[in-house]
């Protein structure tokens, strides 16, 4: 893939990372449902995750993929710190049991919160992309 092809994959991504936002936002605002919201708040902290690692030329194929390659690859090297790992984990781990395991319901607290982190997530990585672009 050509570098010009890459930047605009990247674009795309945090694109999809802040849509993917703000409809976890609108969502928390019109007092909807936590799955819905930490769905989409989840989401936003993939693609964001996934623009990075495309930019440093890495292309997992799981969602599992992108966890671990944003630790090892960025947590672990000292570019971003623990707190993201855990709050991208925690996000996953949230997903997963509201998209396949029922046993522990989503509370709207829950969602408010991982909404706090998953912008802060996408913050940190959207202006890394933009200083490692000047």
């Amino acid at each position: 893939m050509k570098n010009g092809d890459v930047a605009a994959l990247v674009r795309y991504r945090i694109e999809q990372a802040e849509t993917a936002l703000d409809d976890a936002r609108f969502l928390l605002v019109g007092n909807r449902g936590p799955l819905s919201i930490i769905n989409r708040a989840y989401y936003a902290m993939f693609y964001a995750a996934l623009g990075l690692l495309q930019a440093a030329g890495k292309v997992p194929t799981k969602h599992s993929g992108v966890t671990a390659l944003f630790d090892t690859e960025f947590v672990m090297k000292g570019v971003f710190p623990k707190e993201l790992s855990r709050d991208f984990h925690w996000a996953f781990e949230m997903r997963q049991k509201s998209d396949y395991r029922v046993a522990e319901p989503a509370t709207s607290e829950r969602a408010a919160d991982l909404v706090a982190r998953a912008e802060r997530f996408v913050a940190a990585l959207r202006e890394y992309l933009q200083r490692e672009q000047d």
